[in-house]
């Protein structure tokens, strides 16, 4: 048998690494076990050089574009497909060989392998499995082996994947997941993205901005589904003038492969048909969460959706045996996984946290124009009942938004009229996934309309906006 913890985690993504480092501030004797790479798919594939791609994007967007701002640039601008993505792997790469760092620093133990829980207590690591997405090979100097662990605390982190539909399976060279979509030897003349979500908007603004022609098929009738209506139809006004196609309240029945390209048939609400054809498909229709081939069921463990249900602590009802992140359940965001981590292990050291507040989670998009959103949306708002007062400011009447040469955007707040508290915030415009986190702290502080009012914003910035956002909900705007 091999060494004993106090806890042990599964899984080393944002989650994963964040629970293991606190638990080890905590005094626990901690160890993170991983099968793949430090960092998980967040760091390595998602969040972190998906925005390394779109900011490579959005330069050669502004070389575009030098006489909106009085310049001129001497010869032809282009791009270096290959230079672009070693760019964007090479952020990825510095980030989790920080986050080894980290771990040591900590004291954490990493586990490399594949890891099963045949009994409270107690992890059973293995070699990796071959068919793990993109496998970190070989492991990180200083990793211990594969054996059998003891711990008193078990926590399973193991995160998402892509969803796969029947008969739209990726295959890694005409139909792609986020992983083909983030290295590609080159950029495809033409692009079908099914699913309009973040990952999926977020692709179709990068690679549209590259010069690909782009059509989104989207089964619902608004684009970026989770967010307020009014912003995603002035973010869907934005991205069709950039030449992005939409298909909404369409479904895709059925696709065929050529030699080099795709065909996919589609379907509207009225039934109507019609093919499209690219030269390669990306599938962003949501993840699933990785709760097989760990041994949960057998333990007891309670699914929901095809997820691990929990309780507000991470517990699953099985004695030392929790879960946080996307595996269970949403929204599945990296900034969740870490504060859903933070709160279960400071449960189990007894500090008595506060659960998470799920409404006050923010969500970012980092398209061209980015979108940012917290609380409720205007729909969901009226549905639970409240009498609102809604706010808007346009980016057009705010002094930096015009020296960027970024006018187009707009911000919305959403107040209970009865009590004055903010219950919503919605953001379309340029760096507004900076902007947001300002109306999050306000809402964990449960502020009212007034205490917003009487905050003094600096000038000139785009965090104006919130401001005169704010005094338009109570018929005090100044400049608009």
């Amino acid at each position: 048998m091999a060494d004993a913890y106090d806890v042990i985690v599964i899984g080393a993504g944002p989650g994963g690494y964040v629970t293991a480092i606190r638990a080890a501030q905590l005094g626990f004797r901690t160890a993170v076990v991983e099968r793949e790479h430090l960092g998980g798919i967040c760091l390595n594939w998602g969040c972190i050089p998906t925005k390394a791609l779109l900011r490579s994007a959005e330069i050669y967007h502004y070389l575009q574009h030098p006489a909106d701002y009085g310049l001129t640039i001497e010869g032809q601008v282009g791009f270096d497909p290959a230079a672009v993505v070693k760019r964007s792997r090479g952020v990825s790469q510095q980030l989790a060989t920080g986050v080894g760092f980290l771990l040591k620093k900590n004291k954490v133990d990493v586990i490399w392998g594949q890891a099963n829980v045949p009994r409270p207590g107690e992890v059973v690591v293995g070699p990796p499995k071959p068919d793990a997405a993109q496998p970190q090979n070989p492991p990180p100097k200083g990793t211990l082996g594969q054996g059998t662990y003891r711990a008193k605390h078990i926590i399973v982190a193991t995160g998402a994947r892509p969803r796969v539909l029947p008969g739209i399976e990726p295959d890694g060279r005409l139909i792609w997941t986020y992983f083909e979509a983030m290295v590609p030897k080159a950029f495809p003349k033409s692009l079908i993205v099914m699913g309009s979500g973040a990952i999926g908007i977020e692709f179709a603004s990068f690679y549209r901005t590259m010069g690909t022609d782009v059509t989104v098929i989207e089964v619902l009738p608004q684009i970026l589904p989770v967010e307020d209506a009014e912003i995603a139809a002035l973010a869907r006004k934005r991205f069709e003038k950039q030449g992005i196609t939409f298909l909404t309240s369409t479904k895709v029945t059925q696709v065929r492969k050529g030699t080099d390209d795709v065909t996919a048939t589609v379907e509207d609400a009225k039934g109507a048909r019609q093919e499209i054809r690219a030269e390669r498909l990306i599938s962003a229709v949501g993840v699933v969460g990785n709760v097989e081939g760990i041994g949960l069921e057998k333990l007891g463990v309670q699914f929901e959706r095809g997820l691990v249900k929990i309780d507000q602590f991470g517990r699953t009802g099985v004695e030392g045996l929790y879960a946080i992140g996307d595996v269970a359940g949403p929204p599945m965001l990296a900034h969740k996984a870490e504060h859903e981590g933070t709160v279960c292990v400071e449960a189990i050291a007894g500090r008595h946290p506060h659960p998470i507040e799920k409404a006050m989670i923010p969500g970012c998009t980092y398209c061209q124009p980015q979108v940012a959103s917290v609380g409720m949306t205007e729909a969901k708002a009226r549905e639970a009942g409240f009498e609102l007062k809604i706010g808007r400011f346009p980016f057009a009447g705010n002094g930096k938004a015009i020296a960027l040469g970024e006018p187009d955007g707009m911000v919305k707040t959403i107040f209970d009229a009865k009590s004055g508290k903010l219950i919503g915030a919605h953001m379309v415009g340029a760096e507004v996934t900076e902007l947001i986190q300002g109306y999050v702290v306000a809402m964990n502080l449960e502020t009212t309309e007034e205490e917003l009012m009487h905050t003094v914003f600096p000038h000139p910035t785009l965090s104006e906006m919130m401001h005169e956002s704010v005094l338009d909900a109570y018929g005090q705007v100044i400049h608009k």
